[in-house]
This record gives structure tokens, C-alpha cells and sequence, in this order.
């Protein structure tokens, strides 16, 4: 449930690995229910095979976790970026050389 804020931000209270926090942000709520359910997932899984399950230690290891996915996707992101504008100055070449003929 979104709690319309005056700024138009929404006030979401969600359960991350065991602990209610109230989240305030400018998206809705099902949103912020599923970054949190993520969030909360990766901890879980994380503290599985940990012995030392401080919940600091579990968030620095989750924040890793997902700092590596992110760095992965940005690559994966920007390899397909450069391969697409290849492909458009290929064609964009092979369009200029049709018209000239």
C-alpha cells in the first residue's frame, strides 16, 4: 500500500531480511515492494552459507553481489551499444553508396 505523500512520493513499508522499513520514493509502490523482495532474497540466500550472519555483514556481501550484476549488465549494456552503431555505419554506408549509383 502507497501512502501518497504532499510531493507526490509514495510511503512504502516493506520486511528486508527480517526488519520493517518504510521506504519514501517517487514510483509506485509494487515497485519498491519488488526491489525490496530482491533485495531481501539476496541476503537470504547470501547468509545461507555464511556462519557470521551479522546483518552488516549480510548487506556489505548482498550490496557486492548486486554491485557485480550491475557492472556486468553496464557491459553487456555498452558491448551492444557499440556492436548496434557499427551495424548502423555499416549500413548507413552501403545506403550511401547505393544512392550514389
Amino acid at each position: 500500500m502507497c501512502v501518497e505523500m504532499e510531493d507526490k512520493k509514495c510511503s512504502v513499508k516493506v520486511n528486508i531480511f527480517g526488519e520493517d522499513y518504510t521506504i519514501k520514493g517517487a514510483v509506485n509502490s509494487e515497485y519498491i515492494h519488488q526491489v525490496a523482495q530482491y533485495l531481501d532474497r539476496k541476503m537470504r540466500i547470501i547468509s545461507e552459507g555464511l556462519i557470521n550472519r551479522s546483518h552488516n555483514r549480510v548487506a556489505i556481501l548482498a550490496a557486492l553481489n548486486i554491485a557485480d550484476e550491475l557492472f556486468k549488465e553496464r557491459g553487456e549494456s555498452e558491448n551492444t551499444v557499440t556492436l548496434i552503431e557499427g551495424r548502423l555505419e555499416q549500413l548507413c554506408e552501403e545506403l550511401d553508396r547505393c544512392i550514389e549509383t
